[in-house]
């Protein structure tokens, strides 16, 4: 992996690939009804990683789309999953499956001392998501906003050992109004794990605006509507990664 990479997005909803407005899945546009050849797309136009969102398990609380996903897994591009997660047994299911790396969300919340728990089983392979709207950590599917702060959260993480955070601000994701920069570099200085930013990226420019925040640990972006529109290509992101 490049010191800055760039995670092309695939969201599942019904079997689809779809794009939602700051999370709302009654303002869903699809994209695709093949989410296996979408992935075959961004693994045809260099992508090194692809970010796999199950919309329908986020909002139901379990896997919705498990012979989907494996066939994604099985393209050949690692693949980190995120949506509905919420035991160990489903974690170690994805996995088994061929997902790389697990991401949960609500489960951090709710259940710290289970976090720190699958920390330790899993190592690299868990990521945490952590979905935020103005500083205070959302839940199932961004249904639910709670009074815990994403600092405090990440912090938290941060010390059960957590490799990896991918951290949402829900108010720009899907808007392609430019990343929350100021939220991520915060939460980037709060904490010594790895960062990957998420929501709102919609052009080179954002990408190097989250490069110049000269953060170490901000080791990627996950970029959705920016992409499957054409604001830019993989590979102009690609370059704007660069040093």
């Amino acid at each position: 992996m490049n010191p800055f990479t760039i995670f092309p997005a695939i969201d599942l909803k019904d079997g689809r690939c779809v794009r939602l407005r700051q999370g709302r899945a009654e303002e869903a546009t699809v994209y695709s009804d093949d989410p296996v050849s979408m992935a075959r797309h961004w693994q045809d136009l260099g992508a090194e990683w692809l970010h796999v969102v199950d919309l329908d398990g986020a909002f139901q609380g379990q896997s919705a789309h498990r012979e989907i996903l494996r066939k994604i897994a099985a393209v050949g591009v690692p693949v980190e999953l995120g949506g509905g997660l919420r035991t160990q047994e489903a974690i170690e299911a994805v996995l088994t499956d061929g997902v790389r790396r697990a991401i949960v969300g609500t489960m951090a919340w709710a259940e710290p001392k289970v976090l720190e728990r699958l920390c330790v089983c899993f190592g690299k392979r868990l990521v945490l998501g952590i979905d935020a709207r103005d500083g205070r950590v959302q839940i199932k599917g961004w249904t639910e906003t709670t009074d815990l702060s994403a600092v405090a959260l990440a912090r938290q993480a941060d010390s059960f050992g957590v490799h990896t955070i991918i951290y949402t601000d829900t108010a720009t994701d899907g808007m392609l109004q430019g990343p929350n920069c100021a939220a991520l570099e915060k939460l980037c200085r709060s904490v010594s794990c790895d960062v990957v930013a998420s929501g709102g990226i919609s052009s080179v420019a954002d990408i190097r605006k989250l490069r110049a925040l000269g953060c170490p640990n901000l080791v990627g972006a996950i970029v959705g509507k920016a992409l499957v529109e054409d604001a830019f290509s993989i590979e102009e992101a690609v370059r704007a990664c660069e040093p």
